[in-house]
């Protein structure tokens, strides 16, 4: 019997890698952004509100990055009807809104990168 699992996991290293490149494409959109990078367990590593970049995307940048982390799917494409409920039921800390992809590595979802304060497609 197995009771231990090899898991692959997000490190600070990483998630820094990830947050910068979402700066460049922000910052080449000119749409300033905030971006929340968190690991598997949906844990905040790493967070930037860049200038200009709306204060209540604070939390909406982070609800996405956890979604997208805790299913394993980019954020947005939950049928609207089930949408409220999925925020009821988990208090408000997944969201449907687009904005959120999952970081997977070696077949392994290790966390997930949320950007909030332009259009969903920005």
């Amino acid at each position: 019997m197995t009771f231990l699992r090899s898991a692959v996991k997000l490190t600070q290293e990483g998630a820094l890698f990830v947050l910068n490149a979402a700066i460049a494409a922000a910052t080449e959109v000119n749409v300033p952004q905030c971006i929340a990078v968190v690991d598997e367990g949906c844990n905040l590593i790493a967070f930037l509100r860049m200038d200009g970049s709306r204060v209540l995307s604070i939390e909406s940048a982070t609800r996405k990055a956890m979604t997208a982390a805790a299913t394993g799917k980019p954020t947005g494409g939950i049928d609207p009807d089930k949408a409220l409920a999925l925020a009821e039921a988990t208090s408000g800390k997944m969201t449907n809104l687009l904005g959120g992809l999952p970081l997977i590595a070696r077949s392994q979802i290790i966390g997930g990168i949320g950007v909030g304060s332009g259009t969903g497609e920005q």
